[in-house]
């Protein structure tokens, strides 16, 4: 039987709402038979996005298609462009229409842009690059003379140039209509890609009424500051053959600022800098066309990333002599609409369906095909390569830390064959980059961007999700080899950070510590490298597992769990966060649960949650299923109980990739109702139909992708297995099709938009009472039920055995990184404490203590030996290692016992400090004490102090002594004795510090 999606592979590899939750329906919602979209392409806005921070474009482009051709808006910088990837809809200004792009890129400039191409309705008269602020050579337009839609793009410009353009995979056709009797030009831009270019050419033939070139560029992300110069280098070039309807009548060529009327050749690179660095440089070339008697100009082009030659034949194989833009607008129409109807839904209002379904149309934007239709390709050596054995296309485009976490799960649903394909591109970039598989590919080239090792979960997630078209074996091989065996790019700091080299930065110390180290990780942020590589390792123990490779599934599977090494219980009074570490095993201070400090474009608030292979152990760690439901609460929530969309470090941030499967963490925890509603509001509130439609940058589609999981009522539990957790379809009925004849059917006959919670769920006609599904329905299809009301039901997927299951051993101790055991002296058990400051130097190392942030410590050789002294535990005074304990409002735990008292040897600086105290005890209770310190340099106790410990002088950083009295005093804060103390908190006071605590029983 003829099926469309397969013949797209083929063709590829030859040739809810924009308000909040209603209110509670008062009746039930009636029952309908609602008709199934058969035309989801009409149904899509490609210009959601394009506004806001989305960086999405709007022009003609095919599923995973070569060619994207759209136009590069100007806001009066031609080193720049208005929107991060060539298109903002609030700048409609443009000076050309490029042909590559990417969708969503989260920097600006992002990439590609390649070969604008103007059509300029007066005399060029000077060199546009020359233009530098893009007044002359560029036109303004409305919306209103704006026609956008899957695979065309057409727009009259002001200057009374209406361009329309459609395209195939590798090729495409533009129409270009002047004024009668008017100028008419068409210019290549041809250096001037979105982040410049090392070099480029242009060849005019008028004899073949042919324009055909190059760029040689590169450069992702060329002026993001935190990576350096590091990712200012080429790694392609886009080559561009184009034929015309209409003969020359005129040619011209430009060199920098050098007008060349008459020439058919130039050549010449802008650079890689911004601004004034780069602005006036470059090179391009134009045609001009005789308007008297027909004014409409038709181009077709074809482009390549291997050769000229690749170029003109993937023109010739995709485009045909007949074609025009109307009759590719119309296949590229039936193209879109078969590939959309993977997910083919019925119900639902008109925008819930625009918003759905041009979620799913950004989805399809990448990854993006990189080879000819000869099977050529350009790998990561610079080489042309052949596709691999059985591979039908190779696809460049991985925004992999993005990715990982929605999109390449949709993909591998949705279009198995090509995440195969995708797959077997990842893995034969990795062999011809010395076996290192890069965390975002842009075409053909490593960039370095972003932390952590995203192919493994998400190949991982492939296979799991039934994808078995790539080498498996030799994929897995190549990963846990980066895994296991240290390579030299991981001791690099260029591009650190944002762009650090290493795949597996500083794995021997990796390897040794259990956790990345903060300051000789060689990474981006020492705790997020570690969650990543927990998430990383886990994916490859599972993948180990399935493939029969016991041994390395036993290597790796404990790996899994070292996301516990940087899990602080101290760190923060609500019990326990994510904090970078050194390699000597101290904490990075000072911390703040909303410091992105160790962290990759995030925060620890937002990062310890980060651990979706082993939810139950993160809740455990924070003291049980409960306590981290009420995080959660806290994280969706502003104080004044409205919901979290941005903008508040300690909260959820939808707009970003770390999170963003929070919202489904309380299936796990046994409250999956909260989930429904928290998808339900996140859906609703930040995802939109207008420009302004997306939350944040579209990041390849992973921000799309999260949408229609939402919309289904279903999300990847894990980035590398296939159980889906469940949440209330938006729709009342939704057919998922995997693409092998297999179909998983969700049906929900009372969806609507108050109906958020599910209130009962079948499948294939049983009752299920678990909050997730089982990979063997999403391999094998399926029918899930699923009914919907406006109330909670509380009782539904609540019981132990109906939560979702981790696959990782249970931790013989709950909550890691918990102080040793108290140590007895006396009547007193001597507290071990989590020192944060060295606060003590030596005479012969002054420079080494900082009590008090202006560079003054104690004196070692005045302070006790380290060990047990007058019922207390003296800390090492000598190097570096911290001996001072700031109250800086974290949880100071405390073993556990029956005391009347905790003594304290403490101090404050910056003058005295006061705060007051909240003991904690075994069986949730409270209670509360003052604590009050005098300033250490002060003559007198302030609050009844006893000094415990003096010193007649102090030491500075400079490598002097001042002669100031400075002392430690001793003092007591009540604890209840009938109650067993567990921690104590305070409000932030890091100025007090403390040197020793015991417990008096």
């Amino acid at each position: 039987m003829f099926n469309p999606r397969s013949w797209l592979a083929a063709a590829i590899a030859g040739s809810l709402l924009a308000t909040g939750i209603a209110v509670p329906a008062t009746a039930a919602t009636p029952l309908t038979s609602p008709a199934k979209v058969t035309d989801p392409a009409g149904h899509v806005d490609p210009l959601i996005g394009s506004a806001g921070g989305g960086n999405t474009y709007p022009g003609a482009v095919l599923p995973f298609g070569m060619i994207s051709w759209s136009p590069t808006n100007t806001s009066g910088d031609q080193t720049n462009a208005a929107g991060a990837n060539g298109y903002s809809y609030n700048a409609p200004r443009t000076r050309g229409f490029a042909l590559t792009h990417v969708n969503g890129a989260g920097c600006h400039p992002g990439a590609a842009g390649d070969v604008p191409i103007m059509p300029f309705a007066g005399e060029v008269t000077s060199s546009p690059t020359a233009d530098t602020t893009d007044a002359v050579y560029a036109s303004t337009f409305t919306h209103e003379n704006e026609s956008v839609q899957p695979g065309r793009y057409t727009v009259t410009l002001d200057s009374g140039v209406k361009t329309d353009l459609s395209v195939t995979t590798r090729a495409a056709v533009g129409e270009f209509t002047f004024q009668k009797g008017s100028a008419a030009n068409l210019l290549f831009r041809v250096s001037n890609s979105l982040n410049g270019s090392e070099d480029a050419e242009i060849t005019i033939d008028p004899a073949k009424r042919t324009v055909t070139g190059s760029v040689l560029t590169g450069a992702f992300c060329g002026r993001r500051a935190n990576g350096g110069v590091n990712n200012r280098k080429t790694y392609y070039r886009l080559h561009f053959a184009a034929t015309f309807d209409h003969a020359f009548s005129g040619t011209g060529t430009w060199v920098d600022g050098e007008l060349r009327k008459g020439t058919t050749t130039a050549s010449g690179g802008e650079g890689y800098a911004t601004g004034a660095d780069r602005a006036g440089k470059g090179s391009g070339g134009y045609v001009s066309f005789d308007t008297t008697f027909d004014a409409d100009v038709r181009m077709k082009v074809g482009i390549s990333y291997t050769s000229l030659d690749a170029a003109r034949q993937n023109l010739a194989k995709e485009v045909s002599n007949r074609d025009d833009v109307a009759s590719v607008a119309a296949r590229a129409r039936r193209v879109w609409n078969d590939e959309l109807r993977s997910v083919e839904v019925a119900g639902g209002s008109d925008d819930l369906l625009t918003t759905f379904y041009t979620a799913m149309y950004h989805s399809y934007l990448q990854p993006n095909v990189t080879s000819d239709v000869a099977g050529t390709y350009l790998g990561s050596d610079q080489k042309v390569h052949r596709l691999a054995k059985g591979q039908r296309a190779q696809y460049g485009n991985f925004s992999g830390w993005d990715q990982y976490r929605a999109h390449t799960q949709l993909l591998a649903l949705l279009e198995p064959q090509v995440a195969g394909d995708y797959a077997q591109s990842l893995y034969n970039l990795a062999q011809q980059n010395g076996g290192v598989w890069d965390r975002w590919v842009h075409v053909n080239g490593p960039t370095h961007v972003m932390t952590g090792d995203p192919s493994a979960p998400a190949l991982a997630g492939f296979y799991s999700l039934g994808v078995r078209n790539f080498d498996v074996r030799g994929a897995f091989d190549s990963l846990y080899k980066q895994a296991t065996v240290p390579h030299e790019s991981g001791l690099s700091d260029k591009g650190c950070p944002g762009q650090c080299e290493g795949q597996r930065p500083n794995l021997a110390e990796y390897l040794r510590l259990h956790y990345a180290p903060q300051d000789t990780c060689h990474c981006w942020g020492g705790a997020a490298e570690t969650l990543e590589d927990a998430t990383a390792d886990f994916a490859l123990a599972d993948w180990a597992g399935r493939i029969g490779r016991a041994k390395e599934h036993d290597t790796l599977m404990p790996r899994a769990s070292w996301w516990r090494s940087t899990f602080n219980p101290s760190a923060g009074a609500e019990g326990g966060y994510q904090q970078a570490r050194k390699a000597d095993g101290s904490w990075s201070w000072p911390f703040s649960t909303t410091s992105d400090a160790g962290f990759a474009q995030g925060t620890s608030a937002t990062y310890t949650w980060m651990v979706q292979h082993d939810v139950s152990g993160v809740a455990a760690a924070m003291g049980g299923a409960e306590q981290a439901a009420k995080r959660l609460d806290t994280f969706f929530h502003r104080a004044d109980g409205s919901w979290a969309t941005g903008g508040d470090g300690f909260r959820y941030d939808p707009t970003n990739e770390p999170g963003i499967h929070v919202p489904w963490l309380y299936n796990a925890l046994g409250q999956p109702w909260k989930t429904q509603e928290t998808v339900r509001a996140m859906a609703s509130l930040v995802y939109k139909t207008g420009p302004s439609g997306l939350p944040g940058n579209d990041d390849l589609g992973t921000m799309s992708a999260w949408y229609v999981f939402a919309a289904l009522g279903m999300y990847p539990q894990t980035p590398s297995r296939a159980e889906m957790l469940l949440s209330s379809p938006m729709f009342q009925k939704a057919w998922i099709k995997r693409g092998n004849g297999r179909t998983i059917t969700v049906t929900a006959p009372r969806a609507a938009p108050d109906a958020i919670y599910v209130q009962d769920v079948k499948v294939d006609g049983r009752a299920y009472t678990r909050s997730w599904l089982p990979e063997s329905l999403l391999n094998r299809g399926g029918e899930v039920t699923v009914t919907v009301g406006a109330t909670a039901n509380k009782a539904w997927a609540t019981a132990k055995a109906d939560l979702p299951v981790d696959h990782v051993p249970d931790a013989q101790t709950p909550i890691p990184n918990l102080p040793e055991a108290c140590e007895p002296i006396s009547e007193s058990c001597a507290q071990r404490l989590q020192y944060d400051v060295d606060g003590v130097a030596t005479t012969d190392a002054k420079a080494q203590g900082n009590l008090d942030g202006k560079g003054w410590s104690f004196p070692a050789e005045q302070l006790p030996a380290p060990g047990a002294d007058n019922g207390f535990l003296i800390p090492d005074t000598k190097g570096t290692a911290g001996n001072f304990h700031s109250l800086r409002g974290q949880r100071t735990y405390l073993t556990k016992g029956r005391y009347q008292a905790l003594d304290l040897l403490a101090t404050a600086v910056n003058g005295d400090q006061q705060t007051e105290l909240t003991i904690t005890y075994a069986d949730g209770t409270t209670s509360t004490a003052p604590l009050k310190v005098t300033d250490w340099a002060s003559t007198s106790a302030h609050f009844g102090e006893q000094a415990a410990l003096t010193a007649d002088t102090r030491y500075n950083v400079n490598g002097t002594a001042d002669g100031r009295k400075v002392t430690i005093w001793r003092l007591s804060v009540p604890v209840d004795p009938a109650r067993e103390a567990v921690s104590f908190t305070s409000t932030a006071v890091p100025n007090l510090k403390v040197l020793a605590l015991n417990g008096r029983a």
